[in-house]
């Protein structure tokens, strides 16, 4: 409730016209009369008349109308006896949002609750929904859907990988692999609370290796990672490893160096170069690669 000296404080006060609008105040002019308002205030809601809402008829004619898109989407359940397979979804693409992750929300909810798959940010940011559309590995909330209806899209999970279920697949190795080039900053000598500098230049060096969100788009489209993910680190991995070696404040970079200094570790790369093409982030982990070649004979950073 507003009171009449809340109303008359506030009577020269232009930039509070809109709030009381809002507010409905024609209760508040009738309590207060219009000497407690601002004038401009008094005519706006003495001259308000009742609007009434349009017929749902109305409502429902402005929507554009149904536009059925066929999706093949992959379905594997391990508590099953059935093979993998591709389930076929009619899913009108003009009552859904526009990114593939939408689509799968959209047959999640309204056809079939049993599909799996994972996302959280819905922003490109965490890498959950990373997936296989289209022939392409990228992610699904970032992915556009082909509106021509006469195109199939075909959704599936990341390739080269254990499928837990359905567009669900098991990055444990991934992160295993991850967590053996210990991607944290190290120092010989235990903190004492000051702040490690680092100059604009250097500080410039990460960018490019620092956004990766290691959603593994570029390793599963790797052909030397899927012929060798059990040794080979993969470019994801090796581009957060130069992501350290090349940052100033970190003194272990021979160490690092010497770890990666292996024939399946580092030198399976042999530059085809699908992980530029598919990183959804527009990261170019060849490069980095290439910089860790150079960089292993003197155990310094190029």
């Amino acid at each position: 409730r507003i009171s009449r000296t809340s109303a008359i404080v506030l009577h020269n006060n232009s930039a509070m016209l809109p709030f009381f609008a809002s507010l409905g105040a024609k209760r508040l002019l009738s309590v207060c009369g219009p000497q407690a308002l601002l004038p401009a205030l008094a005519a706006r809601i003495s001259s308000t008349q009742e609007v009434s809402a349009p017929p749902a008829s109305a409502s429902a004619t402005a929507g554009k109308p149904p536009l059925y898109k066929e999706f093949l989407v992959y379905r594997w359940n391990p508590d099953a006896q059935d093979a993998p397979k591709y389930q076929s979804y009619q899913v009108d693409i003009n009552n859904t949002g526009p990114m593939t992750l939408d689509v799968l929300f959209k047959i999640k909810d309204e056809q079939d609750p049993t599909l799996s798959f994972r996302r959280s940010c819905r922003e490109g940011i965490c890498g959950s929904c990373a997936m296989n559309i289209d022939g392409q590995n990228t992610l699904a909330c970032l992915c556009k859907v082909n509106r021509d209806p006469s195109h199939v899209a075909k959704v599936a999970p990341l390739p080269h990988m254990f499928v837990v279920r359905d567009l669900v697949v098991d990055m444990a190795n991934f992160y295993s692999q991850y967590k053996s080039i210990k991607p944290y900053l190290m120092k010989k000598k235990e903190a004492d609370g000051t702040e490690y500098y680092q100059s604009k230049e250097s500080r410039a060096k990460l960018d490019g290796l620092y956004e990766c969100i290691l959603c593994a788009c570029c390793s599963t489209a790797c052909p030397s990672y899927w012929w060798n993910s059990d040794k080979y680190l993969g470019p994801a991995v090796l581009l957060a490893a130069y992501r350290w070696v090349i940052d100033s404040r970190d003194e272990f970079t021979a160490e690092r160096l010497e770890q990666l200094d292996d024939a399946y570790k580092l030198y399976r790369c042999k530059t085809i170069m699908n992980c530029a093409s598919v990183c959804p982030k527009g990261l170019n982990p060849g490069k980095a690669i290439a910089k860790l070649k150079k960089s292993v004979p003197t155990l310094s950073a190029v």
